[in-house]
């Protein structure tokens, strides 16, 4: 059987395709998993004829809100190829199962992750990274209003023995949405610390940040995780102003595990039930413990439009998805703040000395928290806990 996997013409930057936020990791799965079968594969980033004709085309989604992109593809391949069966799978099509039939004019759309392509390794020949994704786990304890995760995974984890049997790179980025929850976690960061493959040491990093109130209970967890060479912590800042004493003393745990203050991230959520007001006065304690911020914007977990456009002055809610304590000019001010404040604090500037041209100097050597920072969390929907 040929069996074609796309990702939709989604609007992201060439030079990001392969960027970890955004890497189709449940494609890469799904053809691994027909390869072992000794089906035909082919991987299609965007609208193109494939090298063979499909009996068979797997169209993933990521945000709800791009719902379009995936509409978009699902036309073009029925016309090219109207013989084919085409299934839509993603969160999008999880969270919207109804929404993504009707709108998309897809065959099948399928919820969930596919059982037996999960357990195989990622076809990462088809796109080219020096990276690879692990699940850890699947699901979150926690279960925020914001959040999608909870209700398209079912709580399970992995052990130390079963992620070591999955690693064949030294670069590993853990998609796992409350990492230190496992109950193996222990046994996981020090088979992470000892492991070594090509002669080589292990570097890790966690997408989704860790979890501030288990860090806090179990502050040995830090130093573990610094002994296996995680790099960009974050953690994430989604409850109250008042409580910011909690945050800064999971950054002190931190600092004793010998983690800078500087290569540390708090996520926070804008555009939500925090008025602005409230989260430059997050932002400001932020700066005054020396920390950067990955921020995210808030769009409801049903929102199928967002167009957004950091280029454009002003825009309103016919554009994009605006929360009632918000406004467009307060929004774009609030991301316009966070650029200033992660270039002062990763470059040392103080914050009456920076300069728009600091912005265009450094963003060319470091992300700084463009736009796609915002989309780390993947609308809240698969990537977050509170």
């Amino acid at each position: 059987m040929n069996c074609l996997f796309v990702e939709p013409d989604f609007p992201i930057p060439a030079k990001s395709k392969n960027h970890s936020n955004f890497l189709p990791i449940g494609l890469l799965k799904l053809a691994s998993y027909h390869r072992i079968k000794g089906d035909r594969i082919e991987l299609i980033r965007g609208n193109f004829s494939a090298e063979f004709t499909p009996d068979f085309i797997y169209i993933t989604s990521l945000f709800t809100y791009w719902a379009k992109y995936v509409r978009e593809s699902v036309s073009f391949y029925k016309q090219l190829y109207p013989n084919a069966t085409i299934q839509v799978g993603g969160i999008y099509a999880t969270l919207m199962p109804d929404h993504c039939k009707e709108y998309t004019g897809c065959d099948v759309v399928y919820s969930g992750q596919f059982g037996n392509a999960e357990k195989c390794q990622p076809a990462y020949d088809l796109v080219n990274v020096d990276y690879q994704i692990i699940h850890g786990m699947r699901g979150c304890c926690r279960k925020c209003d914001f959040c999608g995760i909870w209700r398209i995974e079912k709580l399970n984890f992995k052990t130390a023995i079963e992620i070591k049997n999955e690693i064949i790179k030294n670069h590993i980025i853990f998609y796992d949405n409350n990492m230190l929850v496992n109950p193996h976690i222990k046994d996981i960061l020090n088979m992470l610390s000892n492991t070594t493959l090509n002669n080589r040491v292990l570097k890790c990093e966690c997408q989704s940040g860790f979890d501030g109130r288990i860090l806090e209970k179990h502050p040995e967890y830090a130093k573990l995780l610094k002994g296996a060479r995680f790099e960009n912590i974050r953690l994430a800042w989604d409850f109250k102003y008042e409580q910011y004493s909690e945050v800064e003393n999971w950054i002190r745990i931190l600092n004793e595990a010998g983690y800078k203050s500087k290569d540390i991230f708090i996520f926070m959520i804008y555009n939500w039930d925090y008025s602005y007001e409230v989260m430059e006065k997050k932002r400001q304690k932020c700066y005054e413990w020396g920390v950067q911020i990955a921020d995210c914007r808030y769009r409801p977990l049903n929102q199928t439009y967002d167009n957004y456009s950091p280029q454009k002055k002003s825009q309103d809610n016919n554009d994009y998805y605006i929360h009632s304590n918000w406004t467009d000019y307060l929004i774009r001010s609030f991301r316009k703040n966070v650029r200033r404040h992660n270039i002062c604090i990763r470059y040392n500037i103080p914050w009456d000395q920076y300069e728009r041209k600091n912005e265009v100097i450094y963003s060319k050597k470091k992300n700084i928290g463009n736009d796609y920072n915002k989309d780390l969390a993947l609308n809240y929907q698969a990537n977050r806990h509170k």
